[in-house]
This record gives structure tokens, sequence and C-alpha cells, in this order.
């Protein structure tokens, strides 16, 4: 996934001021303990406050979220520290032996790594990978241990849920008879984007998972420094004109390369089942969805996207054709999608027994 480092930094910096803006905002409870409130007022005009969360978006989410991590990270440390001066068995070790076998054995069953190097060259790198995770999993196992024996209480709490809300717009649905869903898949890809590629083949498992509950959509975000991408966007949606919008979308994923040709292009047109390639080829040529294309990118921009592909997962309310829920980037794993969707069936569900 692309990101804009300088943008996303920034958003850091603004967190951070924020929250050096708000350590006073502390409440007591009956038992005499001391704790921040993750949604404090920040501010108030005409005698109305205003909230943390008001000011939330998916940058400062991703934010919160990160920043919740670290203090989880360093909070475990902590306990296990003061646990360790009365119960030494709690010393996490500095470093951790790996031995050449578990360093062969990683090497050899992990997909993907041997394209990285050879086994001399990959042995520092998945070393520190072992030692970093296994002493993740002795941390994590031992701070359960302490909270099961009642040795230690956690009072820090992550960061409140945040709901992104916005349209479908004119993204192309995957089945448009599908009266019944109400969860919703959104892709904001680019089509030179080799992350959008691999992603694929994940949502074609996830879609035949979920063919009736979940309506899957897309929409466009070539990114700026792909040449040819936004051509291939209005390409595709020449072919909605002729209902080979998902041919030729899933052709192009498969065979399109840096430096495809208008051929090459029209080529696809003809294998996806195009009829009247003529016609096809006006609309491509005239840049007759230019601008719905520019549309696209301006409302992914609006709501954050900064890379691609991102997808926008949550409830979905056909009437209006708005999404409540959230949103992540990148090519993630089906089990991420599943997990995901899974939440907001449930939630949906829920909401639908709970109205009168």
């Amino acid at each position: 996934m692309v990101k804009n480092s300088k943008i996303y930094k920034t958003g850091l910096g603004v967190l951070f001021f924020i929250l050096m803006l708000c350590p006073g905002f502390a409440h007591s409870d009956p038992h005499g303990h001391v704790y921040y409130s993750n949604n404090p007022i920040v501010a108030e005009v005409d005698g109305e406050p205003i909230h943390l969360d008001d000011l939330k978006q998916v940058r400062i989410q991703e934010a919160l979220v990160q920043l919740h991590h670290m203090k989880t990270r360093a909070l475990k440390e902590k306990v296990l520290e003061k646990l360790s001066k009365k119960r030494p068995e709690f010393a996490v070790a500095s470093t951790l032996k790996i031995s050449d076998e578990e360093i062969k054995k990683f090497y050899e069953n992990t997909p993907g790594i041997k394209e990285l190097g050879n086994l001399q060259q990959m042995r520092g790198e998945i070393r520190d990978y072992l030692q970093n995770s296994y002493q993740n999993i002795y941390i994590e196992d031992q701070f359960q241990h302490a909270i099961k024996e009642g040795w230690a209480k956690i009072y820090l709490t992550p960061p409140n849920d945040f709901h992104l809300v916005a349209g479908i717009g004119t993204a192309m649905l995957w089945s448009a008879k599908n009266k019944t869903a109400r969860v919703f898949v959104l892709e904001y890809s680019d089509f030179q984007c080799p992350f959008c590629k691999r992603v694929q083949k994940t949502l074609e498992k996830v879609r035949k998972r979920y063919p009736h509950t979940v309506q899957f959509g897309y929409r466009h975000f070539p990114l700026p420094f792909h040449e040819e991408a936004k051509s291939f966007a209005q390409a595709v949606e020449c072919a909605r004109d002729q209902n080979k919008f998902w041919e030729l979308q899933s052709w192009f994923y498969e065979n399109l390369t840096q430096t495809s040709s208008q051929e090459l292009v029209l080529n696809g047109a003809r294998k996806s089942g195009i009829k009247n390639i003529e016609e096809f080829k006006t609309c491509w040529q005239s840049g007759k969805y230019e601008k719905r294309v520019e549309k696209d990118i301006r409302d992914g921009a609006d709501i954050g996207i900064q890379g691609t592909p991102t997808f926008l997962l949550g409830s979905y309310d056909q009437e209006s054709g708005m999404i409540s829920g959230e949103m992540f980037s990148g090519a993630v794993p089906e089990d991420k999608f599943v997990k995901t969707i899974e939440k907001y069936l449930a939630l949906t569900g829920t909401e639908a027994k709970l109205k009168p």
C-alpha cells in the first residue's frame, strides 16, 4: 500500500498535541482509583462541549489505535518488571537463543522468503524476527497468567470505536439484484497497483462465501504516479455500458502491465465479451467517464484514502446508499475480511431485532 508519509506524520503530530492538551481529564471511582477518560471535553463553544471523539477522522483513529498498541506493550513490560522483583520467573530475557535449526526451518517453510535472498543473507533478519516473536509470546503468556492470578489489574482502555459514514456513490455493484445485503464491502482500487492485483483472488473467495448477506462494490482511486491507471479506469466504465464491467475489470488485473498498449486494452475488451468494440473504443477515447473517475478520487480523498487498495466495510443502508463502518488498507488476508464482516452481520442482526 502506498501512503503519503508527510501527511501521516503530520496527523500523528496533531494527535500527540491533542493528547498533551488533555492530561488532566481524570476521574475517580469509589475505590480511589484514578483513571483518564478516553473521550474528554476538549473545548466549549457557547456552552456546548466538544469532545475528543468529535475531532476524529480515519487517520486520527488509526494513530489512536497505534498509540494504544504501544501503550499496551509498554504496560505489559512494566507489569512483568514489577512482578519480577518478588517473582523472578517473570523477568523478561533481553535476548533469546535461536538455534540454526529454527532459522533453517523458518526459511524453508515460510512462503516468499526465498525470493528475498538465500539462507545466509536472510539469517540475521530471521533470527531477529524469531527473537522478537518468541519474546512477544512469552510476555503475553506471563501477562495473562498475572491477570488470571489477580496479581495485576488493568485499567488502560482502548480508544472508542469510530465508524466512518460514506456513500457508495456510483460504485459498480457485484450483484445489483442483491436486495438482502446488510453489509457492504466497498473497494477503492488502481489497475496498476500490485497490491490491488494481489487482493482480487481473496475477494473472489469472500464473495463466494457471502453471496446474499454482503454486497460488494468497486470505485476507482488511480494514484497520480500510475500514468495509465486513470485511462484503464475509464475503460472499465465504458465496459459497464455493455454490462461487462466485472469481466474487463478481472481481465485487466490478470493481464495489464505497466506498458500496456491501446491494442492490448481493445483485445481485453473483445475477450471480456464486449460486442460493440467501436462503441467501446469511442467511449474510451472520448473520455466519456473521465469526470466519474475524478469524482471517485475526490470522494475517496474526502474520507481519508491515501493509497490502494483501501476498503470501506460496514453496515449498509440500501435506501440511502450509505455505509457505516471502518476502513482498512492493503492486500489484507481473507480471515480479516471474514472477521470484520461477521462483526457487522451480528451488529445489523441485533439492530433488526430491536426495531419495533
